[in-house]
């Protein structure tokens, strides 16, 4: 398979640096950023800086970045306000023993912001969020049962299929599909005198498959079904959190839950997260469930959420990056349409998507070469993870990304017809 109307790209140090890593780390990496989650030989592994919209390789080739590092980086690479704020509070220094006030001032600010939040804890990682609501909705409810709906991140308790995870975690993790109310109310009635918590992504992407919006009805049925069993209602916002709206998709879709967990976007880049939730069932933090640890409180990360958060209501960021985004997937449809390759234009517009339908026994040759094209067309995107728009990428980086993915489809329909 090749794209003989585009060049490879050069990538003789990422590769070297690729080989030297495989020595020193467990296959280089870790997971989702592993060459075999892209297309092997054709991605870049090792990146030297960002700008803008933009990341640039080891070996100097630039890209239009739709990944956003999964999701971070709301505003853009190097943003010189952020900079700035992180490297006056270096000067203060940034970990102690104890808290500093900037705290403080981010969990008000959260509060105000999110439906759901009535009180916050301040932790670092998305899998460290979903984990603290989990534990907070077993400690509330003395129950252990957790239904779950999609990734939430990489700990034992959302990864109980894994190799590592002990057998017994099986038992209190039930998965559920996303839009699918009868099953949830069933798994809910089959496990209705242990069940702690629902967790649930309010726009649903379970892996290479189309992102789904939700339904018309289908979150408040959830909230619905969460009350009738008791259930304390957990949205996972780590990649909806301040790209949906401020408030999150549960400000967008008007249901609010009793826990949320965000992240990614909190800080553009800076590693926090972020539980928030109604009191009656925080407050079992006090004293029943146990929380901690060294690196929560250490504020560089939270001056970096403060700052990001200014300029996203300053700049009406969000507005932006929703105009922007619904042109966009207006125009992939039409492309889609035109070049009449089987694929599926899904997501919102801060969050697009192409996945490729399964019409035939050739859709990963089509994917695997579009993915090819895009990349070498200085597009960087993912074959198993939507897409991201954000705050720096500008009107004509959207008609570039666009014409890479036209002329790689393009491509695609001419090496791959579909058979009849």
């Amino acid at each position: 398979m090749s794209d003989l109307n585009v060049p490879k790209l050069n990538l003789t140090k990422s590769m070297a640096l690729y080989e030297e890593s495989q020595r020193l780390s467990p296959g280089g990496m870790m997971g989702i950023r592993r060459p075999y989650n892209f297309v092997i030989g054709e991605y870049p592994i090792f990146i030297d800086h960002g700008y803008g919209g933009h990341i640039v390789d080891v070996d100097g080739n630039d890209y239009i970045d739709m990944l956003c590092a999964y999701g971070p980086i709301i505003l853009g690479y190097n943003e010189p306000e952020i900079n700035d704020a992180v490297k006056a509070q270096m000067d203060k220094g940034f970990c102690f023993a104890l808290v500093q006030e900037v705290q403080n001032r981010l969990q008000e600010r959260l509060i105000k912001l999110i439906p759901s939040a009535e009180m916050v804890i301040l932790v670092k990682t998305g899998s460290d969020a979903t984990g603290v609501a989990v534990r907070v909705a077993r400690g509330a409810t003395d129950k252990n049962t957790i239904l779950r709906c999609g990734y939430h991140g990489w700990h034992d308790w959302c990864v109980e299929n894994h190799g590592g995870v002990p057998d017994a975690f099986r038992d209190y993790t039930v998965e559920f599909a996303y839009g699918n109310l009868p099953e949830l109310e069933e798994k809910l009635e089959a496990h209705k005198d242990d069940v702690a918590g629902i967790i649930i992504t309010p726009v649903g992407h379970p892996g290479a498959t189309p992102v789904i919006p939700p339904p018309e009805g289908y979150l408040q049925a959830v909230r619905d079904l969460a009350d009738k069993y008791g259930a304390v209602l957990i949205f996972d916002e780590i990649r909806t959190g301040f790209r949906v709206s401020m408030g999150g998709a549960q400000q967008r879709y008007g249901v609010t839950p009793d826990l949320s967990c965000f992240g990614k976007a909190l800080a553009n880049g800076y590693a926090i997260s972020a539980v928030v939730g109604k009191e009656k069932y925080m407050k079992v933090c006090e004293k029943k469930v146990f929380i901690s640890s060294t690196f929560f409180p250490n504020s560089l990360e939270m001056v970096a959420a403060m700052k990001c958060l200014d300029i996203l209501e300053r700049d009406h960021i969000l507005d932006q990056i929703w105009e922007r985004g619904t042109d966009f997937l207006a125009r992939l449809n039409d492309i889609v349409k035109r070049t009449g390759v089987p694929c599926t234009v899904s997501g919102i517009p801060p969050m697009p998507f192409l996945t490729f339908d399964h019409v035939d026994d050739q859709y990963k040759a089509r994917r695997t070469m579009f993915y090819t094209g895009t990349i070498r067309r200085g597009l960087f995107v993912q074959p198993y993870h939507h897409w991201y728009i954000s705050g720096r990428h500008t009107a004509e980086d959207m008609d570039k990304a666009l014409w890479a993915i036209e002329e790689s489809l393009k491509a695609v329909a001419e090496a791959y017809p579909r058979k009849a």
